[in-house]
């Protein structure tokens, strides 16, 4: 059974599908938006080995021609040389304006992937296959694709928006642990920033999210997320308001896993460690009750989730922030929280805050 998302978008909508087995679906649902001829598959090492068979066959079976490209697993395959290296792959594959790109794997695949279609030829329909709980929820969704610098994480990049997502949840159960818990950081964000009930939901269903098999609590949660990335989206696809909501967290966890070299912290990590330095700031600023900053930080906890890292000091982290894409004339910009539910974009935290507030963590 397919659970279905639409993203209106008007001539650039599309739908995410979700449901437990579907990836065999992919042939038959690219073929049904009005793709055809080539596709070059885009994925890395961990993922191919075990999914690139079945989205081969799949696709072969609706008519297409495809190719596949592997690359290293990780963070540091999303950089200006793998781009590079990919328009070969594009080329050698005899990719023109008709054909496609399906991105396979995690965020890194789907932002690095999403790129490269978006730049080769000025740009080539791609369709984004999350494996990841973390991508089906967040990074596969909106259209940001993009790549990072040795300055920054996701400097350069995209707004460019796929032909479809096919979120396979089965493809969950061969997720590492620890990267199936960062993914339910971003699970948590959409709580915070949009629907307290639906943290309330999250908090009353803590033991059971940690099943991988529970396929029909997976399904309403993922659902519910792309549900309000949606939205989000529908309503600012290029961030240039409401958008930045999707934030939270983001600002001191991307100086995190910069400072800490990226895979020390995995994204999810970093966005908890950036939710509970955001919430705290939120009870100073913006009025966020000390009780719900409380639920917020066990919420994290419960999940066995960092919520600090007490290892890097503050003076590197500040340094990191000055290249976020977050940061106006030096000054980081935060999103913070009135309540859980509700939250502001585009705020100030003065410096020494920002300094008191990690040292506390």
């Amino acid at each position: 059974m397919l659970y279905d998302v639409p993203v209106h978008l008007g001539d650039r909508s599309y739908e995410i599908h979700i449901g437990a087995g579907v990836l065999a679906r992919l042939g038959a649902l690219c073929a049904g938006t009005g793709l055809k001829g080539k596709c070059l598959i885009i994925t890395d090492e961990n993922v191919g080995s075990l999914y690139s068979e079945t989205a081969v066959a799949s696709l072969e079976s609706a008519g297409f021609t495809v190719s596949v490209a592997t690359l290293p697993a990780g963070e540091q395959t999303k950089c200006g040389d793998q781009v590079f290296s990919l328009y070969s792959r594009c080329i050698d594959a005899g990719l023109d304006r008709k054909s496609f790109v399906v991105a396979l794997g995690g965020g890194v695949i789907g932002d690095l992937a999403g790129y490269v279609a978006a730049s080769y030829l000025r740009g080539i329909p791609f369709v984004q296959v999350p494996t990841t709980l973390l991508s089906m929820v967040d990074s596969s969704v909106g259209g940001k694709t993009g790549i990072n610098l040795p300055e920054g994480k996701n400097l350069v990049g995209a707004f460019y928006q796929p032909e479809l997502v096919l979120a396979d949840l089965d493809t969950l159960k061969t997720l590492p642990p620890r990267e199936y818990r960062a993914g339910l950081a971003e699970v948590v964000k959409y709580g915070i920033i949009y629907d307290g009930p639906f943290f309330d939901f999250l908090e009353e269903n803590i033991g059971p999210l940690s099943d991988v098999e529970n396929a029909e609590l997976l399904a309403r949660v993922v659902g519910r997320c792309c549900e309000i990335k949606a939205d989000v989206v529908a309503q600012d696809e290029r961030e240039g308001g409401l958008r930045a909501i999707l934030n939270f967290g983001h600002t001191a966890g991307h100086a995190l896993e910069k400072v800490a070299g990226y895979g020390e912290y995995v994204h999810g990590e970093g966005v908890s460690i950036g939710s509970i330095f955001a919430a705290r700031a939120s009870v100073v600023l913006t009025g966020l009750p000390q009780g719900e900053c409380d639920r917020i930080e066990k919420m994290f906890t419960d999940l066995e989730l960092p919520v600090r890292a007490p290892e890097y000091e503050w003076p590197k982290l500040r340094d990191a922030m000055k290249v976020d894409k977050k940061t106006v004339g030096g000054m980081p910009k935060f999103v913070l929280a009135s309540n859980i539910g509700t939250v502001s974009f585009g705020e100030d935290v003065p410096e020494e805050l920002m300094e008191k507030i990690w040292k506390s963590l």
